[in-house]
């Protein structure tokens, strides 16, 4: 059967009209764009998108089909998906389906339009909101009323909808010994986490987002994770207590993405609503320590609040800002990370207790690689931690 009309509202009313494919029905979610020219199978099965419709900028995808190697985790969880041109073949050796059929198959409507380039202006504009895909309307009039309607990320908590519902662990190659014991939050995990630390000899214990302190430290890990997820981090609060109560014990702590902002908020910073986020493979972060700059992969709408410098520091027209300490509860900490496009904390480090996190995505699978380092400095940190017979905050985060 052909593909029929479908349709694409916005809440600010601006429509676009287009093909449907994948599923039939109708989609709601906050309206986003991903400008990733690969990896749009890692972007569909990635929890962090939970609730949220994804443009695609790159204009021709679902060349390679659908494999079963690459999930990042059990299912789909973008609610819909736009793109410019469906691929009419899959041409990969591992490919099993295609993306047409995959869609379908999880209930996900998808929508090809000729604009994707104008969608994506709008929403730099605009900033990100909520839209629904429909194939069983071609009238903006009546989409668009339950469009606003449907509820918005700002106070979601999304973290517990996607969360593993019981503790699983990955551990180390057969025959390879296990050197760290980790306990990992998921937020909203990806598959490539915790792989990327059991490469590097880590016993990675996988627990639901709702896990508290005490349950955590009872496991007695060498480290504490906290990963990426979707949702407001101002709605985690539950998250964010047992990241204080990990920290208040000395165990050394690692968050990306969500995981980076829950700190944040532990250390006493705000956090607030990106105008259309970071979401793509192609995100230059500068490492304020060493000067250096990395392409980064990111996916997240919200962002910490960078602690305000004296008047006396303040360095506008710095082209490397000098890393100015702030206090915390948990001693000193700084800024460890700016993203180059608009001057985003992208890291924050403590230096009075075993802490960092980064708000990018350093075991992003389809690539880039820059920062898988960061995998390298947790179990350094941790390493750290164990030469001195336990942790404690005399041990200061990598630098």
């Amino acid at each position: 059967m052909p593909p029929g009309p479908a349709l694409l509202v916005l809440e600010d009313g601006r429509a676009f009209a287009g093909t449907g494919f994948g599923a039939d029905g109708e989609a709601f979610g906050e309206m986003v764009f991903n400008t990733g020219m690969t990896g749009y199978q890692e972007t569909l099965t990635d929890p962090s998108y939970c609730r949220q419709i994804v443009a695609m900028t790159a204009p021709h995808i679902g060349n390679t089909g659908v494999n079963d190697d690459d999930p990042e985790s059990r299912r789909i969880w973008v609610s819909g998906y736009v793109i410019r041109e469906p691929a009419r073949i899959a041409s990969s050796w591992r490919s099993r389906r295609s993306l047409d059929a995959e869609l379908a198959a999880q209930g996900v409507p998808g929508i090809a339009i000729s604009g994707t380039r104008a969608l994506t202006r709008h929403l730099r504009e605009r900033g990100a909101m909520r839209a629904a895909i429909s194939t069983l309307t071609a009238d903006p009039a009546e989409l668009l009323p339950r469009v606003l309607d449907s509820p918005g990320i700002t106070g979601a908590d999304l973290a517990r909808e996607v969360s593993t519902p019981s503790p699983y662990t990955v551990s180390p190659a057969e025959g390879t010994r296990a050197r760290y014991r980790v306990a990992a939050v998921d937020l909203g995990i990806k598959a490539s986490t915790p792989r990327a630390m059991a490469r590097r000899g880590c016993e990675v214990r996988v627990l639901p987002a709702d896990t508290g302190a005490d349950q955590l430290l009872a496991t007695a890990p060498d480290g504490v994770f906290f990963s990426n997820g979707p949702g407001d981090p101002a709605a985690v609060g539950y998250a964010v207590e047992a990241m204080r109560g990990v920290l208040a014990a000395g165990t050394p702590v690692f968050g990306i993405c969500l995981g980076s902002q829950l700190l944040g908020r532990a250390l006493g910073l705000p956090t607030y609503k990106l105008r259309f986020g970071h979401r793509g493979v192609n995100q230059p972060v500068m490492d304020l320590h060493t000067g250096r700059v990395r392409i980064t992969s990111h996916n997240h709408g919200f962002a910490v609040q960078l602690p305000a410098a004296p008047a006396d520091e303040q360095q506008p027209h710095a082209v490397r800002p000098r890393l100015v300490p702030f206090d915390t509860p948990y001693g000193y900490a700084v800024v460890s990370h700016l993203n180059l496009n608009d001057g985003v904390v992208e890291g924050i480090r403590l230096l009075d207790t075993p802490a960092f996190g980064v708000q990018y995505h350093p075991e992003a699978a389809p690539g880039p690689h820059d920062a898988d380092y960061l995998f390298d400095e947790f179990c350094a940190l941790m390493e750290g931690a164990k030469m001195a017979g336990s942790p404690g905050r005399q041990h200061a985060a990598p630098r």
